[in-house]
């Protein structure tokens, strides 16, 4: 199969026309002809649903999650196994019109990944868990699986590590897939909507980062300002309070004129 190339030009231009999130990725994927992919982190099934309906070149679309409670998954979504079947069974009634394409494969993705060919997939679209450990098993064994050249997005590309308040694991998406795209060489959108879009090296040139901001919110990629016991109190003490309280200590903070050195929360 001969690629389809989406060059900077189309993607900046369906960035910034874009009315959501899966109209971007709907468009995204009819520009680069996608054939194969696969999805992890389906919940209820909506961009699989969207994909499938919109797009009838796609031709297998592997839809991985394990639809069952985890405990190494503290995140909001993480509800109890009854609640996770009916989900899942909403999801195959959603996606029956395709039922002769989609290929489900119930488990996390360390347990069925391998049921996936390396190098088959033109496009994997990564959903699921978005804690430093989910992102990190996510990407990495499902690198091989997209051929060459071609395409890996994701969700929760989130500036702030606080995606889901401090009381939930950190979202670390961002920055875990600028730096794993810097250590292969990969060229990566970050786009509305908190997405990203990472083109895989092809091998034929010098392999080597390109970074395309079109949003203009990804200045700032160390953690260290985001863990800071200031920033870390102020916003547990936002997220605990009523608003009318959490206000008056926002602006209590504002007014502060500590020097460096001993501003410490």
């Amino acid at each position: 199969m001969v690629q389809n190339i989406i060059d900077r030009a189309e993607i900046e231009k369906v960035a910034t026309s874009a009315n959501s999130r899966l109209d971007m990725w709907i468009r995204l994927i009819q520009l680069a002809e996608i054939v194969h992919m696969a999805e992890i982190g389906v919940w209820r099934g909506d961009f699989a649903a969207a994909a499938l309906d919109a797009c009838p070149k796609i031709q297998s679309y592997f839809m991985i999650d394990p639809w069952r409670h985890l405990n190494q998954w503290k995140k909001p979504m993480n509800v109890d196994d009854a609640t996770f079947e009916d989900i899942h069974q909403e999801v195959l009634r959603r996606t029956e019109t395709a039922s002769d394409r989609r290929v489900v494969l119930r488990g996390t993705t360390l347990e069925v990944i391998d049921k996936i060919p390396d190098a088959s997939l033109d496009f994997i679209y990564i959903d699921g868990d978005h804690t430093l450990r989910g992102v990190t098993i996510d990407l990495i064994s499902s690198y091989a699986k997209v051929r060459p050249g071609w395409y890996i997005g994701g969700d929760d590309f989130c500036p702030t590590i606080w995606q889901h308040y401090v009381k939930f694991e950190p979202t670390l998406v961002f920055p875990f897939v600028l730096n794993f795209a810097e250590a292969v060489g990969a060229t990566i959108y970050c786009l509305p909507f908190n997405q990203f879009l990472m083109r895989k090296p092809d091998g034929k040139k010098k392999r080597e980062l390109t970074v395309i901001d079109l949003t203009g919110q990804y200045g700032e990629t160390d953690l260290l300002p985001q863990l800071s016991p200031r920033r870390f109190i102020g916003r547990s003490l936002r997220e605990k309070l009523p608003l009318p309280i959490a206000s008056v200590f926002r602006r209590f903070g504002q007014g502060l004129k500590l020097s460096k050195n001993k501003l410490w929360w």
